[in-house]
Protein backbone atom coordinates (compact mmCIF):
# COMPACT_ATOMS: atom_id res chain seq x y z
CA UNK A 1 0.00 0.00 0.00
CA UNK A 2 1.46 3.35 -0.96
CA UNK A 3 1.49 6.53 1.10
CA UNK A 4 -1.39 8.17 -0.76
CA UNK A 5 -3.68 5.27 0.15
CA UNK A 6 -2.50 5.29 3.76
CA UNK A 7 -3.06 9.03 4.12
CA UNK A 8 -6.71 8.62 3.07
CA UNK A 9 -7.42 6.31 6.01
CA UNK A 10 -8.54 7.49 9.42
CA UNK A 11 -6.69 6.69 12.66
CA UNK A 12 -8.65 3.50 13.36
CA UNK A 13 -8.06 2.28 9.83
CA UNK A 14 -4.35 2.98 10.11
CA UNK A 15 -4.13 1.12 13.40
CA UNK A 16 -5.78 -1.90 11.80
CA UNK A 17 -3.41 -1.63 8.83
CA UNK A 18 -0.37 -1.52 11.14
CA UNK A 19 -1.57 -4.64 12.94
CA UNK A 20 -2.13 -6.46 9.64
CA UNK A 21 1.29 -5.46 8.32
CA UNK A 22 2.99 -6.54 11.54
CA UNK A 23 1.22 -9.90 11.37
CA UNK A 24 2.36 -10.35 7.76
CA UNK A 25 5.93 -9.42 8.73
CA UNK A 26 5.85 -11.95 11.56
CA UNK A 27 4.71 -14.64 9.14
CA UNK A 28 7.58 -13.83 6.82
CA UNK A 29 10.06 -14.00 9.70
CA UNK A 30 8.75 -17.44 10.66
CA UNK A 31 9.07 -18.61 7.07
CA UNK A 32 12.66 -17.40 7.02
CA UNK A 33 13.38 -19.19 10.27
CA UNK A 34 12.09 -22.48 8.90
CA UNK A 35 13.93 -22.06 5.57
CA UNK A 36 10.67 -21.72 3.61
CA UNK A 37 11.11 -18.14 2.43
CA UNK A 38 12.37 -17.87 -1.13
CA UNK A 39 12.22 -14.10 -1.59
CA UNK A 40 14.11 -12.53 1.31
CA UNK A 41 13.56 -9.06 -0.14
CA UNK A 42 9.93 -9.33 0.99
CA UNK A 43 11.14 -9.01 4.59
CA UNK A 44 12.61 -5.59 3.86
CA UNK A 45 9.47 -4.50 2.01
CA UNK A 46 7.24 -5.63 4.87
CA UNK A 47 9.40 -3.90 7.48
CA UNK A 48 9.36 -0.65 5.55
CA UNK A 49 5.60 -0.87 5.00
CA UNK A 50 5.10 -1.15 8.76
CA UNK A 51 7.36 1.86 9.33
CA UNK A 52 5.54 3.87 6.67
CA UNK A 53 2.13 3.13 8.20
CA UNK A 54 3.38 3.92 11.72
CA UNK A 55 4.84 7.23 10.56
CA UNK A 56 1.59 8.34 8.95
CA UNK A 57 -0.36 7.16 12.02
CA UNK A 58 1.89 9.25 14.29
CA UNK A 59 1.44 12.28 12.03
CA UNK A 60 -2.33 11.96 12.21
CA UNK A 61 -2.35 11.47 15.97
CA UNK A 62 -0.21 14.55 16.62
CA UNK A 63 -2.27 16.65 14.22
CA UNK A 64 -5.33 16.39 16.49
Amino acid sequence: MNTAELRQKDVAGLQAEVRALQKAHFGLRMQKGTQQLNNTASLRQARRSVARAKTILAEKQTAK
